[in-house]
């Protein structure tokens, strides 16, 4: 017997953007959804600075996703943080698992779990998380006051991370495999006219140094060997991955990265099952903030349609 609280005509998996703007949508096509996911915001949440945001002029990541959250349960969504662990189908509905033990069922099922901090993946990295290694500058910069810190990394991500970090440290390295910064030309000015940050370019990040805690970075360099540097911290901001988790278990399309295949309506390659935001390949790839509540529209609009055949 399914507990009525426990079925829901939509369940949203993952509550950054893309589930937050989709949950908003659905609500007001009257469908009843529920947002299950590990952090509000998403990736969203760590950002230092949006500029970008067409309401705002600047905004922190977590003032914008708190609007957006505050937005979605107005309107009667249904938030729970959980993560779920597994997606099985049980005569016309879905069975969502989660890892507390909690057992959902639904008739469309909308992915929205975005994508993680991709690793540099050299030695002693996840020994030394926490002790050094960081993926988010919002998040420790202030460990870090008047101390010497790196930022691997040259997108916009690295660069905004690097003029965030400038405003405690005392000094900031910033390490980028080629010769040039990338991303919007206003972060890279903010980045090479700030005098307490230093960009290294041409160089990668191939060792770490340290006991208890990090206490050297070793930088390669084609023709001229490695070289060591004494840092307190390393910010590492060199992208992200799909979060692949769930949907390796999952029967839908992705491509060779693990993005999930999607159509314009955002459906996937099964019945029921929608995905929005940074996890899928449309929107050119261009994985912003704005396109993911794109997306997560676009999903609720075509859930709706679907679930009125139904």
């Amino acid at each position: 017997m399914i507990k009525k609280t426990n079925k829901h005509s939509l369940i949203i998996i993952g509550a950054g953007p893309a589930g937050l703007a989709a949950s908003i949508y659905a609500s007001r096509y009257r469908i009843d959804n529920l947002i299950i996911g590990e952090v509000v915001g998403g990736l969203t949440f760590e950002a230092h600075k949006i500029c970008n945001f067409p309401t705002e002029e600047e905004i922190s990541g977590i003032e914008l996703t708190e609007k957006m959250k505050n937005n979605a349960k107005s309107l009667g969504a249904v938030l729970r943080m959980d993560k779920v662990i597994g997606i099985n189908k049980k005569n016309k509905l879905f069975e969502v698992v989660t890892q507390s033990g909690e057992e959902f069922y639904t008739e469309a099922i909308l992915l929205a779990t975005g994508t993680e901090r991709r690793k540099l993946n050299i030695p002693r990295e996840n020994e030394l998380l926490g002790k050094g290694i960081h993926y988010c500058a919002t998040c420790d910069a202030m460990f870090y006051k008047d101390k010497i810190v790196a930022v691997v990394g040259g997108g916009d991500s690295a660069n905004t991370a690097s003029f965030y970090l400038a405003k405690v440290a005392k000094k900031v390295y910033q390490i980028y495999r080629k010769d040039k910064l990338r991303g919007e030309g206003l972060w890279i000015d903010q980045v090479i006219n700030n005098k307490k940050i230093e960009v290294i370019y041409n160089r990668e990040v191939i060792g770490l140094e340290g006991k208890e805690k990090l206490k050297k970075i070793i930088l390669n360099f084609s023709y001229k060997g490695t070289k060591k540097i004494d840092i307190d911290g390393l910010f590492i901001e060199i992208g992200t991955v799909p979060v692949k988790g769930l949907i390796e278990k999952l029967s839908v399309n992705t491509d060779n990265y693990g993005y999930i295949k999607v159509n314009t309506d955002q459906t996937t390659s099964e019945k029921g099952i929608w995905a929005a935001g940074d996890i899928t390949t449309n929107s050119n790839n261009f994985h912003q903030i704005i396109t993911a509540c794109s997306e997560g529209a676009i999903a609720a609009e075509n859930i709706f349609n679907f679930l009125s055949r139904s």
